[in-house]
C-alpha cells in the first residue's frame, strides 16, 4: 500500500511540472489572458486519461493506473478525473446524474472559490 502512494506521489510530480511547463509555453500564445495553458491541459489531460484507460484495460496494464490516472494525470489536471466520473456516469445511462455532476462541479466549485477568496480577504486582506 506504501508502494502505492509513493506512485501516486511520484506521478503527482511529474505531471504538475508538465502542467507548469505547458502553461508556461503557452503564454506566448494567450491572446487577452485566456488561460489557454490550463484549458489545454484540461483537454490533453482528459484524452490521455480516456487513452490510458481502454490501454489499460485491454492490455493488461491496470497496476499502472494509480501512477498514470491518478499521479501523472490527476498532478497534470484534476479535469480528467472530473471527465472520467462523467463519462461513467453517462456509460451507465445516468444521464440525469451526469447533468447533475457537471452542473454542480462547475457551479460549486467556481462559488467554493469565490466564497475561499471573500473569506481569505476578510481574513488575510
Amino acid at each position: 500500500m506504501f508502494t502505492t502512494f509513493l506512485h501516486v506521489a511520484l506521478g503527482g510530480a511529474i505531471g504538475a511540472s508538465l502542467r507548469y511547463a505547458l502553461i508556461l509555453s503557452a503564454l506566448r500564445f494567450s491572446a487577452a489572458g485566456f488561460p489557454i495553458g490550463v484549458l489545454s491541459a484540461n483537454i490533453i489531460g482528459s484524452f490521455l486519461m480516456g487513452a490510458f484507460l481502454i490501454l489499460a484495460e485491454t492490455r493488461g496494464l491496470i497496476a499502472f493506473s494509480p501512477f498514470i490516472m491518478t499521479g501523472v494525470l490527476g498532478g497534470f489536471t484534476t479535469f480528467s478525473a472530473f471527465s472520467l466520473e462523467t463519462f461513467n456516469l453517462i456509460e451507465r445511462g445516468q444521464f440525469g446524474s451526469a447533468a447533475l455532476y457537471v452542473t454542480l462541479s462547475v457551479v460549486a466549485s467556481i462559488l467554493a472559490l469565490f466564497l475561499g477568496v471573500a473569506i481569505s480577504r476578510g481574513i488575510f486582506a
